[in-house]
């Protein structure tokens, strides 16, 4: 029996949820309009999910979720040692969970636009 896995779409999910939450914590200014305002800044996280949805393996879920969620100790533990903290830790907490929400949803917001407009599904006319 063969098994095709397809991490890709994990992969990609983990690399650019990293990049979008250091973006948005360094204030990175040039990089997107919201910096400075991380609870807009959450709404960037959609873009993780659906370019690793792209990515993924029949067009996945699973994979960009799992993907987010082990990027969301990475970036919290690279907030706490390189970075000032300005919230409690359980305010950083709930602001990495609510990136994990947001990246599952681009991705079902991907996999939504995409079964739109496949091409092998029936027109009813």
């Amino acid at each position: 029996m063969k098994h095709k896995q397809g991490w890709a779409g994990a992969v990609c999910c983990f690399v650019l949820f990293i990049v979008v939450c250091l973006s948005l914590v360094m204030n990175v200014k040039g990089a997107f309009r919201a910096a400075g305002h991380p609870e807009i800044g959450l709404l960037f996280f959609t873009l993780p999910g659906a370019v690793a949805s792209f990515w993924s393996h029949r067009r996945e879920v699973i994979k960009p979720l799992f993907g987010a969620m082990l990027a969301a100790p990475c970036c919290l533990l690279l907030m706490r040692l390189f970075f000032t903290p300005t919230r409690s830790l359980w305010q950083e907490l709930a602001w990495l969970f609510s990136a994990v929400f947001w990246c599952a949803l681009g991705a079902l917001c991907f996999l939504f636009i995409s079964s739109l407009f496949d091409p092998r599904r029936k027109k009813s006319e």
